[in-house]
């Protein structure tokens, strides 16, 4: 049985953003078929870049978890723009740092992004590697459901990365 780490759970601020840049980059070296983005793009950012990233115009969001004033998760929420979209938002982003996996660290934070998403959108979206098991079990249990698998989605380094779409529709 794992033992539940507690943890705080919290939008990110400009003020996080040199912890946001490390657990991001962190993230982008040790899975990047996790995550849309590149290692080497973002690393060539400016950490101004980074505090700009955190504080979206809203309702779009990140969230931490912090452990002891560590930053040690991340999850967070886009609102779609624009008339015939803003119903849909995207859960994307999400990362727990290995010594907070297994502790509902990564529940927390996707449960947080749900409950801030079901307050501006009516549809939440989610892409997952089709080999992330972890990551499709815990959208799955928090009520996501696939419709389609997205051929190619990612190319790393020559290897073509497949992904599982997902959304959780608040209006059922």
């Amino acid at each position: 049985m794992t033992e539940l780490t507690t943890a705080t759970i919290r939008p990110l601020t400009a003020e996080d953003a040199p912890a946001y840049r490390s657990l991001r980059l962190s993230a982008l070296a040790e899975t990047p078929e996790a995550f849309g983005a590149s290692h080497d793009e973002e690393a060539a950012q400016l950490l101004a870049w980074f505090a700009a990233r955190i504080t979206p115009q809203p309702p779009s969001r990140i969230y931490g978890a912090f452990q002891e004033d560590a930053l040690i998760g991340m999850a967070g929420f886009l609102a779609y723009g624009g008339e015939k979209k803003r119903h849909i938002g995207l859960l994307w982003g999400v990362y727990v740092a290995p010594a907070g996996r297994g502790s509902g660290i990564a529940t927390a934070l996707v449960a947080a992004v749900i409950a801030h998403a079901r307050e501006h959108v009516r549809m939440l979206h989610a892409d997952v590697g089709v080999d992330n098991h972890p990551a499709q079990r815990l959208y799955e249990g928090l009520g996501f459901r696939s419709y389609g698998i997205q051929p190619k989605a990612l190319c790393i380094d020559g290897v073509f990365h497949d992904e599982t779409m997902l959304a959780l529709d608040f209006t059922i």
